[in-house]
């Protein structure tokens, strides 16, 4: 009788019906070598609902797995991630530089469950390429990459770093992506080793850059196609938190998603299909003991295990050799013995924690000591002294900074940047500071962080931020400047509510008075001339008093007395970038004074310097201003405050000096001296408003033909790679050529 029983009970063991369920009864859960788990399903009423519908191919050999009823295949599943067939966007050219081949790629998960997961990165290969993706994912999403060398022997193996590889990353939760991919030159200088350029979205993991071979290889889009996949994420319920779940099932618990959704995981101890009942099953440890720590008799418990000792054996099962033969004979007193361990134990625990404390701290000390000559201490200590100026830097301590900014609490941030994060911090003598941190350890971000110090700390003007010290023994170098309590100039001029109602046109001369008489500072008064390199709107900050203050100096450049010029890697931002600079790599100060006619630009026409949602020419506005200047429909661009507050000569004086600062040839523009001078005088030249010198018939179709639209209020449009190049001259990218990172992308949101 024993025997049947035994016999029974390990029948019902393994039948099917006592195994962990995968799917409905009557379900198909096999397509080829895939198996398919609740909630999808591949056969009528199988899935929690259509959207989780799959198709099984069954007349290919072996039968292939789709989504929905659509072509995108499915190569495997496991847990809430899948991995799908790839898309890869090309053209190839032939050595006249005419395109020969051409596909562009996209995939569309909009109707799924799914959402492209950052385990994927955007990829561009090419020599003279650059791609631009573009999707949805709540928000309108536009990113792109930029792959750029002019020799085989520049091209690196086995990772991307711009020159013939660059990679970006996607945000969390897009649905929905296209690619579209542009050249500059048609490959006609890099033909002889790379024919063709390519751009993908695929699993990082899976990705190796192969080199030339790679760049050389028209068939690349198949190699691609067949050895990297896309990972998507699912969950369940798009619209619908855990408040509203009633899809886990018994040992379960519900997790919520950020970007919408959520999932059924099965609770610590127990495994199956969370989505089907009777829920998650136990995991019997005691059967696999290689997965648990167990020396005595293991016995299973819902959810865990229990491990005791072998019978007279006294102690912890779960802890080797702590099971101990029973001590029944001994007359040693249990009591006396109890004490003396528990104080034993203490004295014990007491001078290992000492002990752990003391190495601790000389491991913090010597992880500081690392920290601060890895981020360049020595070398900053060397050169602050070399140049007399180590007393005006004040080298924080790690405690002082995470004090001031509650241990970098997020509720402190007050601004993102490319490459670092700013705190609002507190000092103990109640100064407010502005405190910079780099978002990555990097090398080639730690010298930019350095580079700031060492220019600030020979910079003493009103018009540029104050470098107060930094602190160098953290992961990543940090510095400390005065706090700019009223936002920046793009803010002002780009959001009305907040910034339009002091925005006259005698403060507009004014700030960009300050401005550039701080550039000319650095251009020609400072101890060695500085081209700050990355003059735009979003760098110049106003204090209380609206008081201009010019920031951000992680690229500029020092020039040596007797250079007028710097070879240098191409660094800045889009539509602020000088097109002399962007095309030579050769930096002057007057790289500088193109940046700053954009500014100008920006500043009376209330627009920004690229928006995609403008039309045909004005999306770029250089090119916009050029041309209306050269068509004589100046006021017709003038933001309508500016129009009605500026003087007829005023303003002409200004769109002149513009159009001479936005001039494609640097020699044929001013300098940052001459421009500060001839605005400060602007600022002194008063007479009545232009429109009082027009007939009224002009006067009032000027003003109502500039409040016929909002300046303001533009959507974002996508656009593709071509149509930008038309406009910009140039890719929507902020780049810097064969650096660490090698890219960094800008997108408008």
């Amino acid at each position: 009788m024993l025997l049947l029983i035994t016999l029974v009970l390990f029948a019902l063991r393994f039948t099917p019906t006592a195994m962990a369920k995968t799917a409905n009864p009557g379900c198909r859960t096999q397509c080829g070598n895939l198996t398919i788990e609740y909630p999808f399903g591949i056969d009528k009423g199988c899935s929690i609902d259509e959207s989780f519908d799959l198709t099984c191919n069954l007349t290919s050999n072996p039968p292939k797995l789709f989504i929905g009823s659509g072509n995108i295949e499915i190569y495997s599943m496991s847990g809430h991630e899948m991995k799908i067939s790839n898309s890869i966007a090309f053209r190839c050219y032939n050595e006249s530089g005419r395109a020969t081949y051409e596909l562009i790629a996209w995939t569309n998960l909009e109707t799924t469950p799914f959402t492209f997961s950052q385990k994927n990165k955007f990829t561009v290969i090419g020599c003279d390429d650059s791609a631009l993706i573009t999707g949805r994912n709540g928000l309108d999403f536009t990113s792109g990459c930029l792959g750029l060398c002019s020799k085989a022997g520049d091209v690196p193996v086995g990772y991307c770093s711009g020159n013939g590889c660059c990679q970006t990353s996607i945000p969390k939760g897009l649905k929905f992506y296209n690619v579209s991919l542009g050249s500059f030159y048609n490959h006609a200088r890099v033909f002889s080793f790379n024919p063709c350029g390519f751009a993908f979205l695929g699993e990082e993991e899976s990705f190796t850059f192969g080199g030339v071979p790679d760049l050389s290889n028209m068939d690349l889009d198949i190699k691609i196609d067949n050895n990297l996949p896309i990972v998507v994420d699912w969950v369940i319920g798009d619209n619908r938190n855990c408040t509203q779940a009633t899809e886990c099932k018994g040992n379960s618990f519900c997790e919520d998603e950020d970007t919408g959704g959520y999932r059924c995981i099965c609770n610590n101890g127990y495994q199956g299909n969370p989505y089907l009942d009777p829920g998650c099953e136990d995991i019997n440890e005691c059967e696999d003991k290689s997965n648990i720590s167990c020396y005595g008799i293991c016995i299973n418990t819902p959810g865990s295990y229990n491990c005791t000792c072998l019978k007279g054996y006294t102690g912890d099962g779960k802890i080797k050799d702590d099971c101990r033969p029973d001590a029944k004979d001994s007359k040693f007193p249990a009591v006396i013995f109890s004490v003396a361990l528990v104080f034993g134990l203490l004295a014990i625990l007491s001078g290992i924690t000492g002990i752990f404390l003391g190495i601790r701290k000389r491991k913090l000390i010597k992880l500081r000591e690392k920290f601060f000559e890895q981020n360049g201490g020595v070398f900053m200590k060397q050169k602050l002294k070399a140049t007399g100026t180590s007393e005006a830097v004040t080298m924080f301590t790690t405690e002082q900074l995470r004090r001031a900014t509650n241990n970098y609490s997020e509720e402190r941030i007050v601004g993102r940047g490319g490459y670092g994060v700013v705190y609002k911090g507190f000092l103990p003598d109640n100064r407010v500071v502005a405190i910079k941190k780099s978002k990555i350890v990097d090398g080639s971000q730690s010298e930019q962080f350095i580079n700031e110090v060492l220019i600030l700390t020979q910079v003493i003007h009103r018009n540029v931020v104050k470098l107060l010290g930094c602190c160098l023994e953290e992961e990543v170098p940090v510095l400390v400047y005065e706090f700019i309590s009223n936002n920046t100039l793009f803010y002002h001029i780009h959001h009305k509510s907040g910034g339009m109602s002091w925005l006259s046109w005698e403060n507009r001369l004014r700030v960009a008075s300050e401005a550039a008489s701080a550039l000319a500072y650095l251009h020609s008064q400072a101890t060695m001339p500085i081209i700050h390199r990355d003059v735009k709107s979003a760098n110049i900050l106003l204090d209380e008093n609206y008081t201009t203050k010019i920031s951000d100096f992680g690229a500029s450049r020092l020039v040596p007395l007797d250079h007028d010029q710097v070879t240098t890697l191409v660094q800045g931002t889009l539509g602020y970038l000088d097109p002399e600079y962007f095309h030579t790599s050769q930096l002057t100060d007057k790289s500088d004074v193109y940046s700053f006619g954009m500014v100008l630009a920006e500043l009376i026409t209330g627009k920004k310097p690229l928006c995609v949602s403008r039309i045909n020419e004005e999306k770029n506005l250089a090119t916009y201003f050029i041309k209306s200047m050269k068509e004589n429909r100046f006021f017709q661009i003038v933001e309508p405050r500016v129009l009605s507050e500026g003087t007829l000569d005023q303003l002409q004086a200004v769109a002149e000096l513009i159009k001479r600062c936005l001039d494609l040839l640097g020699e044929n523009r001013p300098t940052m001296r001459e421009v500060a001078m001839e605005l400060e005088g602007l600022r002194k030249f008063t007479t009545h408003p232009w429109v009082k010198q027009q007939t009224p018939e002009e006067s009032r179709s000027l003003i109502i033909e500039g409040e016929q639209s909002d300046l303001y209020d533009v959507p974002l449009i996508p656009y593709s790679t071509n149509e930008w190049e038309s406009y910009s001259g140039h890719p929507k990218v902020e780049v810097e050529y064969g650096g660490t990172p090698p890219f960094e992308v800008f997108s408008l949101k």
